[in-house]
């Protein structure tokens, strides 16, 4: 799969992560691995899946992009 960096919180302080990448038909997230408490209240995780923890600004930046796409886009 190709990924392009979009990308990462504002308090970074230097790296990568938390980050978030361009995907064919989706994205990729980057973030800090989350502890055994934490993955015991997710629902169906499958043997292929895994979840990260990302700050709130690099998602809510995501749908700011994608609002701000949707209002240049003719009805």
């Amino acid at each position: 799969m190709e990924i392009t960096f979009k990308w990462k919180t504002s308090d970074s302080g230097g790296g990568q992560c938390p980050a978030i990448y361009d995907a064919p038909s989706g994205y990729v997230v980057q973030g800090k691995k989350i502890d055994e408490a934490t993955r015991a209240q997710l629902r169906d995780l499958a043997m292929d899946e895994d979840a990260v923890y990302v700050p709130a600004d690099v998602i809510d930046r995501l749908v700011e992009e994608r609002l701000a796409q949707r209002a240049t886009v003719p009805a």
